[in-house]
């Protein structure tokens, strides 16, 4: 008779699992890039809103830095942005890419993790 052979288990707790219905913590730090194209409407309008959000939601606790590529063409090629306007959450980790101007709020802040500790 064969004995069968297998690794130990390892005991994980939800918390270490990484559940995806928990919230986010509610002190993190926040930092944004938005990347757009000048001053065309649609990149005003990404702006704008995404202040709004920012202020909404994460008062006291986000950084943003508006990269405007008609200025700094190159700075697509690191982040590897193909559409403008295009927000990055740098953090918190993991990074988030949503494109275009931000103003389908709601999905927005689903997008971001928010939506869950702010309803």
């Amino acid at each position: 008779m064969k004995k069968k052979i297998t690794a130990p288990r390892k005991s994980r707790s939800r918390k270490s699992l990484g559940v995806k219905n928990a919230k986010p913590q509610t002190e993190e730090s926040w930092m944004m890039r938005l990347y757009v194209a000048g001053q065309s409407a649609k990149s005003l309008a990404a702006i704008e809103n995404l202040r709004r959000i920012c202020d909404t939601h994460m008062s006291g606790r986000c950084t943003i830095e508006v990269v405007d590529l008609m200025r700094n063409p190159e700075r697509a090629k690191a982040d590897q942005i193909i559409a403008i306007p295009t927000l990055i959450r740098k953090l918190p980790v993991p990074v988030r890419r949503i494109i275009g101007d931000l103003s389908a709020t709601d999905k927005v802040l689903m997008s971001l993790e928010l939506a869950s500790s702010e309803a």
